[in-house]
């Protein structure tokens, strides 16, 4: 760029005509489509490179300023993963039993959920994403900016990486999720965002019979 002091590379991007644009758009989508929220894990341990290259992909995501404020912490360890779920049901069961409108349960009903979460200790991994408010460079505060919609759209891309390995995940969000800081010794300047349990399904495990929304439900063009 012109008299800009900080440097660039040169930068292509592949591109197609338009049918195989229209082919690709439309095999991505019926790919994509199949991801489904799973419950039953199977106990196979995933490669950690496997995990490794997950984290790598979820970290191409944008963010403000490239300041990429997101940390994700794998635990594998199943003495940390049982104090997870001991701390996650206790705050799910006072959730289920009070701090959850009626309302919000009837939404909830269809999934078949309830404040038990044996998936957290059945699931080889357990990735839990934590927001970075603020970076400490020397015991200096410095911003990070956007970091909501940063941390959101890095957990896209790897709840997408999870899927392309053939994997399958949940988004799980415990509220509040404090213990998680305290568990994994995060430091003060880290929030917990998502608490994602990666596996394997089970031979034959079952999801709820749900719709997405249609293009007419979800877009609006002006042409």
């Amino acid at each position: 760029m012109m008299n800009n002091p900080f440097p660039y590379i040169n930068y292509t991007k592949e591109t197609y005509g338009p049918e195989e644009t229209l082919q690709r758009s439309s095999d991505f989508y019926n790919w994509l489509d199949k991801r489904r929220t799973v419950r039953e894990f199977s106990e196979k341990k995933i490669d950690k490179n496997i995990l490794e290259n997950i984290l790598l992909s979820a970290s191409t995501a944008p963010s403000g300023a490239h300041k990429q404020p997101w940390t994700f912490c794998v635990v594998t360890n199943p003495i940390l993963k049982k104090e997870i779920r001991i701390a996650a049901e206790k705050e799910e069961q006072e959730s289920y039993n009070g701090r959850m409108s009626k309302e919000w349960l009837e939404d909830l009903a269809p999934l078949g959920t309830d404040w038990n979460k044996p998936f957290l200790e059945i699931a080889p991994a357990l990735i839990i994403v934590f927001k970075r408010v603020y970076e400490l460079v020397n015991n200096d505060k410095r911003n990070n900016y956007y970091v909501a919609e940063s941390v959101g759209l890095a957990s896209g891309f790897l709840l997408t990486a999870i899927h392309n390995a053939g994997l399958v995940a949940l988004t799980h969000t415990p509220s509040p999720m404090n213990f998680l800081t305290k568990l994994l010794e995060r430091p003060e300047n880290e929030r917990p965002f998502l608490l994602i349990p990666v596996g394997y399904p089970l031979e034959k495990t079952q999801v709820p019979d749900l719709q997405r929304k249609n293009i007419n439900d979800i877009a609006i063009f002006y042409e």
